[in-house]
């Protein structure tokens, strides 16, 4: 108890000052939002003066010991290595550890302050408006950076203004059934699991929002993880105009920002196609490397929300100069066979003359594919890769063929045909070892000196004949046990 008196005490005079200086800085943009909820017999009295906040956010503090102290062991099971006995003290055994640690542990103790207050303000049936304002600072204070309790932490809280509810309250939670524990058949009253956007909240959700947008490139990064976040909620696209923040940050002299606006295009076009599209023409005609590449990453996501307006994207980006760039917009070709068979082939046979060999490389990916929709391959586009000479692409070809042979006999002979001509030594040599003689074979029909060899045969698959009237009976199967001892 002395230890975790000790350590309560160290934390607390740390947490004093970290709350009053997140305080501060959550009051430098001034005024605040006015409060989503309130009590019409108690109107709010806004504050007047923003020092005023910080005192007594720290008088709150220090009067309330008990929710600090709960918070405090809250945290700490929370944060420490769970490598010790079950009836030891964590203030004991890692004391020397959580004192290295009072940054990580006043930070999430304010966001718990944050949460309980928040919660408070936004209680339906008593709203208290004086911790509304503290909350809403603190909050503001606290999203410094774009990682870490401001991301995950921030956005609830966020999300939570948006909806006018506590913090904790799950909106889609499903209805509970007799296979819930807390089922209750006499239950009549209907719940709503629908989001619901609250007017005000929306307001104050905005101005948290506006003020990120407005703040040093940490604060813009951690809004754009929180607009990637709230995507998920439909309902709250329109009353916190996120297709507008992502238009203009699309734009961002920051192309840490631009490429993670570019992460959420996909879930913007999904509910906002007009916005969406807007993004990836901004954003397309960025030439900073890191866009270039986050574009190429999430094309096949474009492909499949936008069909034929990505093949535009696609035709760029092959003439990129950049290796990663190459590699990831190649690795989606295949995806032009959905939107047109012949323009995915043509592009096939475009691109086995690319002078970058990773793109031919990443062709052979989608050969298997080809071949099932173009059996002739009139293109020759296998005699084209072959003859590439690139070793990958070669071993990457062989297990094709070698596969080809098991399953189908006709196809592999027609593909075989076709690259007579070339140098065949390197698949000869794996299929001797499986099958030395099979091998032989289709050597000797190549140079027509034999037949085609014939189907490999297909395997043979054995069903049980028993039935239920062969397997022992139950009372037979319990004396065997009980003779055994396995029976008291």
């Amino acid at each position: 108890m002395k230890q975790r008196r000790k350590i309560a005490d160290k934390v607390l005079e740390t947490l004093c000052a970290s709350l009053v200086e997140s305080l501060e800085k959550g009051c430098e943009h001034w005024p605040l939002p006015n409060p989503p909820l309130v009590d019409p017999d108690f109107p709010p009295i806004p504050p007047k003066d923003y020092r005023s906040l910080p005192e007594k956010g720290l008088a709150l503090l220090r009067a309330d010991r008990g929710m600090f102290d709960r918070h405090l062991t809250i945290v700490v099971d929370l944060i420490v290595p769970h490598r010790m006995n079950l009836t030891d003290d964590p203030f004991e055994v890692y004391e020397r550890w959580l004192l290295r640690r009072l940054d990580i542990l006043t930070e999430r103790l304010q966001f718990a302050i944050a949460t309980e207050w928040l919660s408070q303000a936004l209680d339906r049936s008593s709203p208290d408006t004086e911790r509304w304002w503290l909350a809403v600072a603190l909050i503001n204070g606290l999203s410094t950076k774009s990682y870490g309790q401001p991301v995950h932490q921030g956005y609830h809280l966020v999300e939570s203004i948006a909806l006018g509810e506590k913090p904790g309250t799950w909106h889609t939670q499903p209805e509970a059934t007799n296979a819930n524990i807390d089922w209750n058949p006499l239950a009549v009253t209907p719940r709503s699991t629908s989001v619901i956007a609250h007017k005000a909240g929306s307001d104050a959700a905005n101005w948290l929002l506006e003020r990120l947008e407005e703040g040093p490139e940490e604060r813009r990064k951690l809004l754009i993880e929180w607009v990637r976040l709230l995507l998920e909620r439909k309902e709250l696209i329109g009353p916190l105009n996120l297709s507008k923040i992502l238009l203009r940050r699309a734009s961002d002299s920051s192309p840490e920002i631009v490429s993670k606006v570019a992460l959420c295009i996909a879930k913007l076009l999904e509910s906002d196609p007009d916005s969406g599209k807007d993004c990836i023409r901004i954003i397309h005609a960025n030439r900073e490397t890191l866009v270039r590449r986050t574009m190429a990453d999430i094309l096949t996501r474009l492909f499949r929300r936008i069909g034929e307006g990505a093949i535009p994207l696609l035709e760029d980006m092959l003439s990129d100069d950049d290796e990663s760039v190459l590699a990831a917009a190649s690795a989606t070709v295949g995806d032009l066979k959905y939107i047109d068979s012949n323009l995915w082939a043509n592009k096939i046979r475009e691109l086995c003359d690319h002078k970058s060999a990773i793109v031919r490389r990443n062709l052979v990916y989608t050969i298997r594919d080809y071949l099932e929709e173009f059996h002739e391959d009139s293109r020759g586009i296998i005699p084209l890769l072959w003859a590439d000479g690139d070793e990958v692409i070669l071993t990457r070809l062989k297990e094709l063929l070698i596969r080809m042979e098991e399953v189908n006999t006709e196809r592999f002979a027609s593909t075989l045909s076709k690259i007579k001509h070339l140098e065949l030594e390197t698949l000869w040599s794996p299929m001797a070892i499986k099958d030395n003689e099979r091998t032989k074979a289709w050597k000797d029909w190549l140079s027509e000196k034999g037949p085609r060899p014939k189907d490999n045969p297909k395997p043979e698959i054995h069903i049980s004949n028993k039935t239920v009237g062969d397997l022992p009976q139950l009372d037979e199967a319990l004396s065997k046990l009980d003779d055994l001892g396995f029976l008291d």
